[in-house]
Order: C-alpha cells, then structure tokens, then sequence
C-alpha cells in the first residue's frame, strides 16, 4: 500500500482531475475542493484506511485537530501517521 499515491488518488477524484496533476505542495483550494468535497475526501480517505481522522469538519481551521489540510502533502503525512499510530 502506498498511502501517498493512494491519497493523492483520492483528492485527485474529488476535484476530477488527473492524479498527475495533484502534488504534494497543491493546497484543496488550488485543486477547487470546496468543504463539501474536503469532507468526502475525508470520507474515503477514512474508509481507504481504516482509520478515524480527527477532523472537525465544522471548524477546519481547528487548532486542536492534529490532521493538517493545508496542502496534499500535509494530508498525506497525516494519513500516514495515522495508520501508523494505528498499527
């Protein structure tokens, strides 16, 4: 499994687009996700992994949430460690 290209995968389908054309230093916004698209890639991320992502999809912008949207590659290593926190 390699979560960052699986993540990507993802993101890149809620934006429909070509998962070449998402990178890791693209944020949502450049990628025209809106909270609605952010909250289903959070979806499908969770069930891709099995995890729970610790997401308030209310307050994205919450300090307290350890899980960085800010850019692909922030969700990516998010993601990452949290199938890792999880193993």
């Amino acid at each position: 499994m390699n979560i960052a290209s699986d993540v990507i995968d993802i993101i890149a389908q809620q934006a429909l687009l070509k998962p070449s054309d998402v990178t890791p230093q693209s944020t949502l916004e450049d990628l025209g996700i809106d909270s609605l698209g952010l909250v289903e890639s959070i979806f499908a991320i969770e069930e891709a992994f099995d995890i729970d992502v610790p997401f308030n999809a209310n307050d994205p912008n919450d300090s307290a949430s350890e899980f960085d949207i800010s850019t692909v590659g922030s969700i990516i290593s998010a993601v990452q460690k949290l199938v890792k926190d999880q193993a």
